[in-house]
């Protein structure tokens, strides 16, 4: 099930502009799979809201998501470090990581299709955590030939010359 839904979205995120490699293909279902994760911790907050008559979610598509996404979701989170009361909340590990990753699909209609596809993965049991793992392994050994920044660099060897 993982393995066909992360080549879906590999699919998709290779027709948008803003993600040329596996790294960026990697480095962005991983946000969105982030996401994914705490909207499962969330679904009782959900479950309430929506018993209320309130609304939970607001889906949005194109200019607009994007919009949300790169100028009120990111700096949302990215502030959790800086209000964190220590650095080992996860508070502060959210803000870390969302310090360091940038929205790299382009297209506000790419974007939902790739939320889609996650938000039907399940990884609450050992062998979905398993599965997940396993094949996020294989994404990073990909990242080796994916080019810039692939996570693999050649070093000349050194020449010593007696001075």
């Amino acid at each position: 099930m993982f393995e066909q839904t992360f080549k879906n979205i590999d699919d998709i995120l290779h027709k948008d502009a803003g993600c040329g490699s596996e790294l960026d293909y990697v480095e962005q279902t991983s946000w969105v799979l982030f996401l994914k994760y705490l909207d499962d911790l969330e679904k009782d907050k959900k479950t309430a809201a929506e018993l209320s008559g309130k609304t939970y979610y607001n889906a949005l598509t194109g200019d607009d998501l994007a919009d949300f996404v790169n100028n009120e979701l990111f700096p949302y989170l990215k502030k959790f470090k800086v209000d964190a009361s220590s650095a080992n909340t996860i508070e502060y590990k959210i803000g870390e990581i969302f310090s360091e990753l940038k929205n790299r699909i382009q297209s506000g209609y790419n974007l939902p299709e790739v939320v889609n596809l996650i938000n039907e993965l399940r990884f609450r049991t050992h062998a979905e955590k398993h599965e997940m793992s396993h094949l996020y392994e294989g994404k990073i050994k990909n990242m080796g030939s994916a080019g810039r920044n692939g996570g693999e660099y050649y070093t000349p060897a050194l020449s010593l010359k007696p001075l």
